[in-house]
C-alpha cells in the first residue's frame, strides 16, 4: 500500500515511487523552429495541396526535353488532317481531345497542346524563378543596408525605390521588349528574348522586396544579438551578412512564393502582347494571344492554357500563405 503524502509548508512531496516511475521512459527532446515551422505547415492541407502541385510542376519543367523525346512529343510538329480546313477547327469536336492528344490540338496547324503546354511550362517557371532571384538578390542587398545604417543612406536608397516605383513598368517593359528583339549583347533569338524577360521584371520589381527587407532590418537592428555583435567589435558587413541576413531567410522565402506567379503572370501578358516569347516556340503568353481569334471556334484553345497559368499561379499562391502562416504564426 502506498504512504500518504506527506506535505511540508502547505505543498505536496513526491514520493520515491513517483520518482522512480518515470526513470526509464525517454527524455523529450526540444525541436528547432524549422521543426516546429514544418509542423505547422503541415496541419495546413491547402497549403500542402499547393506545395505538392508547386513540386510537380517544377518537375515538369525540368524533365520536359526529356519527357518530349521520350514520348516522341513535338509541340511544333503540324497535323493538318486532324483540322477541318473550312471551319478552321479540330475534327471531332472538344478541341480534338483523344487518346492520342489528350488535351487536343489548336485549330491552326493541330499542333498537339499537351506538348505545347509541356514547352511553354520550362519557359514561364525560367523567366518566373530567373526574375524573382534578381530582384530578391538586388532588393534584399538594398534594402538590408537602408535599415541598418540608416540616416542619409538610407533616404538615398529609399528615394531610388521610389523612383523605380514611378516607372509605368508595362510600357516600359513593352519598349525594351521591343527595341532589343533582332540582337543584343552577343544573344539573338529564344536566348536573347529569355534574357531580357528576366532583366525587366527583376531589375524594375526590386523595390518591393526591397521595402520589405528594410522594415524587416529596422526593427531586427535593435534586438539583443545584434547589440551583443557590436559590443564584440563586430563591423557593419558581418553584422549585416552574418547577423541580420539569416534572419531574414523567412519573409525573404515567403515573398518569393508570392512574387514567382506574379511574374508568370507579367511574362504571359508580355507574350500576350507580343513582345515576349515569339511564336513558333510555344509558351502561354502566346497560346492565349491565338486562342483569342479562334475561342468562339474551338474554346479549348483558350481554356487549357489559361487553365495552366491559372493552376499554377493558385498553387504557388497557396503555398506562399502556407509558409507564411508557419513561419510568421502572430501575423495571422
Amino acid at each position: 500500500m502506498t504512504a500518504p503524502i506527506e506535505t511540508t509548508a502547505g505543498q505536496a512531496e513526491a514520493q520515491p515511487e513517483a520518482v522512480l516511475s518515470g526513470a526509464g521512459q525517454s527524455m523529450i527532446e526540444g525541436r528547432s523552429l524549422g521543426q516546429i515551422a514544418w509542423r505547422r505547415f503541415k496541419r495546413d492541407k491547402v497549403a500542402v495541396a499547393g506545395g505538392i502541385v508547386v513540386i510537380l510542376l517544377v518537375v515538369l519543367a525540368i524533365l520536359a526535353r526529356p519527357i518530349e523525346s521520350i514520348f516522341d512529343l513535338d509541340p511544333d510538329k503540324f497535323h493538318q488532317n486532324l483540322v477541318d480546313p473550312e471551319l478552321l477547327a479540330p475534327k471531332g469536336g472538344w478541341g480534338g481531345i483523344s487518346w492520342s492528344h489528350p488535351l487536343g490540338v489548336d485549330p491552326l496547324y493541330g499542333r498537339d497542346m499537351l506538348s505545347r503546354i509541356i514547352e511553354g511550362s520550362w519557359l514561364s517557371l525560367l523567366v518566373a524563378t530567373g526574375a524573382t532571384v534578381l530582384s530578391n538578390v538586388i532588393g534584399t542587398v538594398l534594402g538590408v543596408v537602408a535599415g541598418y545604417y540608416g540616416g542619409w543612406v538610407d533616404s538615398l536608397i529609399s528615394r531610388i525605390m521610389d523612383i523605380f516605383l514611378a516607372f509605368p513598368l508595362l510600357l516600359f517593359a513593352i519598349s525594351i521588349s521591343a527595341a532589343l528583339q533582332d540582337g543584343a549583347f552577343g544573344l539573338s533569338g529564344l536566348p536573347l528574348r529569355i534574357s531580357v524577360l528576366i532583366f525587366v521584371i527583376g531589375f524594375f520589381n526590386w523595390p518591393y522586396m526591397g521595402r520589405i527587407v528594410r522594415g524587416q532590418t529596422l526593427s531586427l537592428r535593435e534586438r539583443e544579438f545584434v547589440e551583443a555583435s557590436r559590443s564584440l567589435g563586430a563591423r557593419g558587413p558581418f553584422i549585416l551578412f552574418r547577423e541580420l541576413l539569416p534572419n531574414l531567410v523567412a519573409p525573404i522565402l515567403v515573398y518569393s512564393t508570392l512574387l514567382i506567379p506574379t511574374n508568370i503572370l507579367f511574362e504571359a501578358g508580355l507574350s500576350y502582347l507580343g513582345v515576349g516569347i515569339a511564336p513558333p516556340q510555344a509558351s502561354w503568353g502566346n497560346m492565349l494571344t491565338d486562342a483569342v481569334t479562334y475561342w468562339q471556334i474551338d474554346p479549348m484553345y483558350m481554356i487549357v492554357p489559361g487553365a495552366a497559368i491559372f493552376i499554377t499561379v493558385l498553387a504557388f499562391n497557396l503555398l506562399g500563405d502556407g509558409l507564411r502562416d508557419a513561419l510568421d504564426p502572430r501575423g495571422k
